[in-house]
């Protein structure tokens, strides 16, 4: 399945100190052009120039750019933006659930310390449900399949097992660090 141009998440935005901080579609960075809180950079090797939302759509887009049609013609869909006003940059945790605590435990056994495929990994709570455990960065880890079968509905201890490290909550990192090119945009090398 492909995905329209409006709807990639390939416009990367910049706080007002030019520090990346997320990655939009570009029907949300035309919104935050037209109402003046962001700039468009136009990014000509290593010359970078920002734009207003008058000034872009008048810009003469060069060959084989992403653009869109509008009444007024087509234009230029933008590949970083820069906000005018918001100076921060956001600090976010993984949301809990296989995936955060895949990247918390970095792929690995917390019993064995064995690197897992996705595949071969489940998770485990270190107090089972059936006694009260809860869903928690604190009472769950990534374990291997065939462990936490062994393992059953008994703790670590209980089971002969030991803790590589204790869970706890994943601490909070810059947005920019969650931030992937995965549309392979030249334009946010200067960034990222």
């Amino acid at each position: 399945m492909t995905i329209p141009i409006l709807h990639r998440s390939s416009v990367l935005v910049l706080n007002r100190h030019w520090l990346a901080i997320d990655a939009i579609t570009p029907m949300v960075a035309f919104g935050q052009l037209a109402s003046g809180s962001a700039r468009a950079l136009r990014i000509d090797g290593d010359s970078i120039q920002p734009f207003d939302w008058e000034d872009w759509r008048g810009l003469e887009i060069p060959a084989g750019a992403p653009t869109v049609g509008t009444p007024g013609g087509k234009v230029r869909v933008p590949t970083v933006l820069v906000l005018t006003r918001y100076a921060k940059v956001p600090m976010i945790r993984p949301v809990f659930g296989f995936r955060g605590l895949w990247e918390r435990d970095q792929g690995r056994c917390q019993y064995t310390g064995r690197d897992l495929k996705p595949k071969e990994a489940n998770i485990d709570h270190v107090l089972p449900r059936s006694r009260g455990g809860m869903d928690s960065w604190e009472n769950c880890v990534l374990a291997d399949r065939k462990v936490n079968t062994r393992k059953g509905s008994r703790t670590p201890e209980e089971a002969g097992l030991r803790l590589l490290v204790n869970p706890r909550v994943p601490q909070a990192v810059p947005a920019t660090y969650r931030i992937r090119n995965v549309w392979n945009v030249d334009d946010w090398k200067h960034f990222l």
